[in-house]
């Protein structure tokens, strides 16, 4: 384990919150431990190195996980790690199959994506790849009982939401997603749209990951839209609704 990811258990053991993304990483964690029971399913959808797997495979470790990783040696990296473990998909995923350019940032691969988007990083070396596009619908089957999502799509999520409507509306997972300026904004999504389509369509609360494992008020319509706008808050969970 490199001294930098050391550094950073440390810090979360210790609850020291020192950035946003710290604490949405302790936060997280905590939703997975208080939520996932031991049979439950998941998706990880935005694999990446297997992070939030990792969690999913430790909290529900006699459940079915699926994971979906387009970045080609990432992907490669997962299927020798979780042989056997999980079931892994090569895919990009939105409300819609075919292929598409795939944005590689190869000086930091957690901000690819199908579309290019604002980047925290000087000179960002881009990479343009050709990617399977699939949505969650056409792949989960339709028997198999999903208890959690989790997506990290870099902008994305509201077309791998509308991909998996069926999924959602049948299920009514919780879903831990990002959703934010920077990012989202670049695919044109709307928050009050999402806001809408979780919860009108699909029957889902959206909460901040705060008030959620606090078991505080839902966000309504205006408050989710708020948080994008002033990107105050930029990591979610919908939940069905109490």
């Amino acid at each position: 384990m490199a001294v930098k990811d050391i550094l950073r258990e440390i810090l979360i053991n210790l609850r020291l919150d020192l950035t946003k993304n710290l604490e949405y990483d302790r936060l997280t964690r905590a939703i997975l431990k208080k939520f996932l029971k031991n049979n439950h399913n998941c998706i990880d959808v935005g694999c990446h190195k297997g992070e939030i797997l990792d969690l999913m495979l430790t909290y529900a470790p006699q459940g079915k996980h699926y994971a979906f990783e387009p970045i080609p040696y990432l992907f490669e990296n997962l299927k020798v790690k979780y042989a056997h473990k999980a079931t892994l998909f090569p895919y990009a995923l939105s409300d819609k199959s075919g292929t598409t350019t795939f944005n590689l940032v190869k000086n930091a691969p957690a901000y690819s994506g199908i579309q290019k988007r604002k980047y925290a990083v000087k000179n960002p070396e881009i990479k343009e790849i050709n990617v399977e596009l699939k949505t969650l619908d056409e792949l989960i089957p339709t028997d198999e009982k999903i208890h959690f999502i989790k997506i990290d799509v870099e902008g994305g999520e509201f077309g791998v939401l509308k991909g998996a409507k069926s999924l959602l509306k049948r299920n009514k997972p919780i879903i831990l997603f990002e959703c934010g300026k920077g990012a989202s904004d670049y695919y044109g999504t709307k928050p009050e749209e999402l806001h809408q389509f979780l919860n009108e369509e699909i029957g889902l609360t959206v909460y901040t990951l705060k008030s959620f494992i606090k078991n505080k008020t839902a966000l309504s319509n205006a408050q989710f839209t708020r948080h994008f706008n002033n990107n105050d808050e930029y990591y979610f969970v919908a939940a069905p609704k109490k």
